[in-house]
């Protein structure tokens, strides 16, 4: 099955939230290693997109939670913690 929003395909839960919100997810999150410099220009920007749509972060809320209900699937998570692995005597050493 493809979904579609607007004229673009989604293919993942990345691709949703930045169809979904019209600007680059990372806009939000930041990036791995950014400067003091980047993340203050991320914010500044990102303030100015708050302060010219007020009702967004409640379209963000409502936008998620339709997409999370028609695509679970999408969201299937991988455990940040694998089990450990249980140990087993080795050749010649006692258990």
């Amino acid at each position: 099955m493809r979904t579609y929003i607007g004229r673009q395909q989604a293919i993942s839960a990345e691709d949703f939230a930045e169809l979904a919100l019209g600007t680059p997810v990372e806009l939000w999150l930041g990036v791995e290693g950014e400067t003091d410099e980047e993340r203050a220009a991320r914010e500044d920007a990102a303030r100015d997109i708050l302060a010219d749509n007020p009702n967004f972060p409640d379209d963000l809320v409502r936008i998620a939670a339709q997409v999370i209900e028609e695509n679970p699937d999408l969201f299937d998570v991988v455990p940040l913690v694998r089990p450990a692995r249980r140990r087993t005597a080795r050749k010649g050493v006692a258990a």
